[in-house]
């Protein structure tokens, strides 16, 4: 999580509702960073590694399945553990960091 969203005006159904800038993970070798927003329901902070369910299953956790959301945070990472070799020969996921 990198940061957060203000907006004044908004859809009623998600008034009050937490908005975080997220940067999603790279698949290896991507070149370009990914950016989305996502609705809050957990209380993550900047710096946190978030879990982010995207799609319906988003608007499901943030309300009645109506909310007009595409992604929420719904866990905060404590560890993540990637082999970088599995990661090369399967397009498996990296930070990008290492």
């Amino acid at each position: 999580m990198i940061g957060n969203v203000w907006a004044t005006k908004k859809d009623e159904a998600i008034s009050g509702q937490k908005l975080l800038v997220i940067n999603v993970m790279k698949r290896y070798l991507q070149d370009k960073d990914s950016l989305i927003v996502a609705a809050d329901v957990i209380g993550a902070g900047v710096g946190d590694m978030v879990l982010v369910c995207r799609g319906n299953p988003a608007r499901m956790v943030v309300g009645d399945g109506r909310a007009p959301v595409d992604a929420a945070v719904v866990g905060i990472i404590d560890s993540l553990d990637i082999h970088d070799e599995i990661a090369r020969n399967y397009g498996g996921m990296t930070d990008g960091h290492q």
